[in-house]
């Protein structure tokens, strides 16, 4: 009892230090922030994009008669990339409190203007277009339900976290947050979007877990949402029949499992030194989506199971040293902020890896910095920028 009073006390004296005006708005300098972090970024950026050029090759001649087709758009991506994080490291954690409902708000609306004026592709409506460029509102939804949760959390805490009073943590910490999270979540729904609705719940749930509320209305909260993707799963047609496949792949090696199949033959073949960069022979129209979803496959066959522990121990090391700077903060925002995002990483590179190596059913869920695609990575970069703010405001070591 008296280490949660000691807590919501701590609470209450940080808010308004943080509030104050004396903070400001930019930095103006990219001085003081996480140098271990930011190269951690470059590391895992760039070996992503080495992958998409090897993975995509073969698959970028025979489509569109050119082998450099994913690797020249990916570079001209990940130079904008790099700048958009250049901007967003810049504001200070103020700046992201303040414009977080505004962000939340514009999220809102190009989910809705998807439903309206998306384009379709593979069966689903996920697009926007601009003129020649596309790009997934749900991509900027991860961060801005992010934002709004952390400040949500920042300027509700002592009543979210009231334990004496039990009706104000449920209003407060669960109910409240579950509305925010839930009209995000049945606006991807709409766009038959499961991967993106599963990792929308998942950074919903960890915020609210990192926000230190009560773990029985995390686990109602949990509990809810797994029931209804269950029941999503189970009563449409398209989800019924990723779970049969994912269940018996090779009752269906010509159908919907010759992707699952062909991965997993791309892992196994890898050994523990890999077949040697470029060298990938289920990249030639085997493996399918090489240079996306499943590209994780081809670098396991390529680097074998040295070069895809280098590189799930790049993500392991991005996520603690996030987590070490989010834990650092001595704001309830930045802390939220900077957790969710190591929370976001963490829970996408989970799911891919499950995918790939058909631990769940294929859902279509990109790997970080690896997966072909442009609006995913500035947005990537984009959260970057904003963690690399917050590293700023917390002891280096």
């Amino acid at each position: 009892m008296q280490s949660e009073r000691k807590h919501s006390a701590r609470l209450r004296a940080l808010l308004p230090s943080f509030r104050s005006k004396g903070e400001p708005l930019f930095h103006g300098t990219v001085r003081g922030i996480d140098l271990t972090l930011l190269l951690l970024i470059l590391l895992l950026a760039v070996a992503g994009t080495v992958t998409i050029f090897s993975a995509g090759f073969p698959y970028a001649e025979n489509r569109y008669h050119n082998g450099y087709y994913f690797i020249e758009r990916q570079i001209v991506w990940f130079a904008i990339g790099v700048g958009v994080m250049l901007l967003t490291l810049l504001p200070s954690s103020r700046f992201w409190y303040g414009i977080a409902p505004t962000l939340f708000a514009l999220s809102i609306l190009l989910l809705l203007a998807v439903l309206a004026i998306g384009i379709a592709g593979n069966g689903a409506q996920r697009w926007i277009a601009l003129g020649p460029l596309t790009f997934q509102p749900s991509e900027f939804a991860k961060t801005t339900l992010i934002l709004i949760l952390a400040r949500y959390y920042a300027d509700n805490s002592e009543r979210a976290l009231d334990r004496k009073n039990k009706k104000n943590a449920f209003l407060y910490g669960t109910l409240i947050p579950f509305l925010l999270i839930g009209v995000i979540c049945i606006l991807v729904l709409l766009q038959k979007h499961l991967s993106g609705l599963i990792i929308l719940g998942s950074i919903g749930l960890l915020v609210m877990l990192f926000s230190g509320i009560s773990l029985r209305y995390i686990g109602a909260f949990g509990g809810a949402c797994g029931v209804g993707v269950t029941l999503f799963a189970f009563l449409t047609d398209y989800t019924k029949r990723r779970i049969t496949i994912w269940l018996n792949p090779e009752q269906f090696p010509l159908d919907g499992g010759w992707q699952t199949l062909q991965g997993l033959m791309a892992i196994g073949s890898g050994g523990f030194f890999g077949r040697g960069f470029g060298a990938s022979v289920l990249k030639y129209s085997y493996v399918s989506e090489p240079a996306n979803d499943m590209i994780f496959t081809i670098l396991c066959e390529e680097t074998g199971f040295l070069g895809a522990m280098g590189v799930v121990s790049l993500f392991a090391f991005f996520v603690f040293r996030a987590v070490k700077s989010g834990l650092r903060c001595h704001d309830p925002f930045s802390r939220l902020v900077a957790l969710g995002i190591a929370g976001k990483i963490a829970v996408q590179v989970l799911l891919n890896l499950s995918v790939v190596t058909n631990t769940i059913p294929n859902t279509g869920i990109s790997l970080p910095f690896f997966s072909y695609g442009g609006s995913s990575l500035v947005m990537l970069f984009f959260e970057m920028g904003i963690l690399l703010s917050i590293s700023r405001e917390v002891p280096i070591d």
